[in-house]
């Protein structure tokens, strides 16, 4: 059977959600959801009634019956606050009210056959104006700046992320799209965007020439260009007329406060700013090597400019990725990292990122994650689309056993930033949320996928074989544990209490129990 609603069609046979020709991506559990509602649209459907119809009856949070009824919202392009589709009522339940028209699946439609041009799924538009910031052209004549042009739209996409009146995709996933010749309209579906800015940036010497234009992502009209030319000492202005000018062609009725918010300029000091970027730069190779260069990069930038809060900060979350990733020297690290962060949120309390990486330094090398959500709120609340804020804000809650919080926020970075080649971290830090909560097939799932991003990352190892110790698969899990100790063959059972910033006893016991399964040595 196929529903029809909006331009949406539900296809049960199939358990597939088309928007259009396009597949809209959602879980097993999402899917069932929508299915239940649209087959009961006639009555309001209890919260007793979708647990028994979903979870077969077993004990379910709020929260997380919550927020399985956001995803199904969100993937049909509905809102809690619009309830178009999915109508809550009040101490009663909910009902699907959109008008439904039921359709046979045409014959020519055979179960094998694939949807028309759904390579990737189309995600449905936010409910505010939303945008991503495609890389800018390099167009100087060396190479080796192309550094410059990634570093000057990644600002602007800073920037223009500190409106709370504007969705905008994270760095990662735009970036996906540098050196392609793609299809504007194609990035729109794909990112679940309305507008899509491109531009190019031209430096020769002390000059410089940036030009921009806004498009919009439905007919590829072009909203707004312009150019901008000036000497390499103005560049900070440049930047801030590009991302106030981009803020006034989308949405008018922003206030001049939001406006001056994304015109916020990060060091005076232009040396000190290129070290930063050569360093942000390396830290996304995920080579020991590279580790190590963007530290020293991100040291230099502070020696050159004591003031420059984001190098303190930037700097302190490199030791969290040698932690996570290789061997550490764990006493003189620490001791390191919390001078760092201590510096960089004395010059800067009100900066985004500043608090996002303070955060995750906080809650895993410091490994005192109630220091960490603090920051990590105020990161949120400053810029509610920093995907990097949201991913370490589930990670802190997965150490302080709040496992539904922690999905709603890796959730939430992974819609952010649907494209971002460091998605895997969602992913896995997901994977631990399932396992604590006994939820081990959904921890699996999360897990092989974020392994399946990025084979080399501890973090999703470990889950994968906790959660397939604890869900029965114990041929499997000792399979993962040859995996496990092969990129860390020095991990013992004995150590999880020392080397993770787990806070219940009962998680740790859990852990041990699940490693113990697998084969980790004791």
């Amino acid at each position: 059977m196929r529903y029809l609603f909006d331009d949406y069609a539900f296809d049960t046979d199939r358990r597939e959600l088309y928007r259009g020709a396009n597949v809209v991506s959602v879980t097993p559990q999402v899917f069932d959801l929508l299915d239940y509602l649209i087959r009961n649209r006639e009555r309001v459907v209890s919260k007793d009634d979708l647990i028994n119809a979903i979870w077969h009856g077993r004990s379910v949070s709020d929260a997380a019956l919550t927020t399985r009824v956001n995803a199904a919202r969100s993937a049909i392009g509905d809102s809690g606050q619009g309830q178009r589709l999915i109508k809550t009522l009040p101490r009663k339940g909910f009902r699907f009210v959109g008008s439904v028209r039921e359709a046979q699946r045409p014959a020519s439609m055979a179960a094998t056959d694939p949807p028309a041009q759904a390579s990737k799924p189309a995600l449905p538009l936010p409910d505010k104006p939303s945008v991503a910031v495609l890389p800018f052209t390099n167009l100087s004549s060396d190479p080796e700046q192309e550094y410059f042009a990634d570093g000057m739209v990644e600002d602007i996409i800073t920037g223009l992320s500190r409106s709370k009146s504007l969705f905008v995709i994270a760095r990662n996933s735009s970036f996906t799209y540098k050196g392609k010749a793609v299809d504007i309209k194609q990035i729109g579906r794909e990112l679940g965007v309305r507008y899509v800015l491109e531009g190019s940036v031209r430096k020769a010497g002390k000059q410089v020439r940036v030009t921009a234009q806004l498009i919009d992502a439905a007919d590829g009209g072009n909203v707004w260009a312009d150019r901008f030319e000036g000497h390499l000492e103005d560049i900070f202005d440049l930047q801030d007329h590009l991302t106030g000018s981009v803020i006034g062609a989308i949405s008018p009725q922003l206030e001049r406060a939001e406006m001056e918010r994304a015109q916020r300029k990060p060091t005076e000091n232009l040396q000190a700013y290129d070290y930063y970027l050569r360093a942000r730069l390396a830290n996304y190779q995920f080579t020991r090597e590279s580790n190590v260069e963007a530290l020293r990069l991100a040291k230099i930038a502070i020696s050159l400019d004591p003031a420059f809060a984001r190098a303190y900060a930037f700097a302190a979350n490199t030791f969290g990725a040698k932690k996570a990733w290789w061997t550490a020297d764990v006493d003189q690290d620490r001791i390191e990292t919390r001078q760092l962060v201590g510096q960089a949120i004395q010059l800067d309390k009100d900066d985004p990122l500043v608090l996002a990486w303070s955060g995750q330094a906080y809650s895993f090398v410091l490994e005192e994650p109630e220091t960490g959500v603090a920051l990590l709120a105020r990161a949120i609340a400053l810029d509610p689309n920093l995907a990097l804020a949201r991913n370490w804000m589930g990670w802190a809650h997965v150490y302080l056993g709040n496992a539904d919080a922690a999905i709603e926020h890796f959730s939430a970075a992974i819609r952010l930033s649907p494209l971002d080649p460091r998605s895997f971290l969602s992913q896995a830090g997901m994977g631990y949320a399932h396992f604590f909560a006994g939820r081990y097939e959904e921890g699996i799932s999360c897990a092989t996928i974020a392994i399946q991003h990025q084979s080399g990352f501890p973090g999703a190892q470990r889950s994968l074989m906790a959660n397939l110790a604890l869900a029965g698969r114990i041929a499997e899990a000792r399979r993962a544990c040859d995996a496990v100790l092969q990129l860390d063959p020095t991990l013992r059972i004995s150590g999880i209490r020392s080397r993770t910033p787990f806070r219940r006893l009962e998680d740790i016991e859990k852990l041990g129990q699940a490693y113990r399964i697998a084969g980790v040595p004791e």
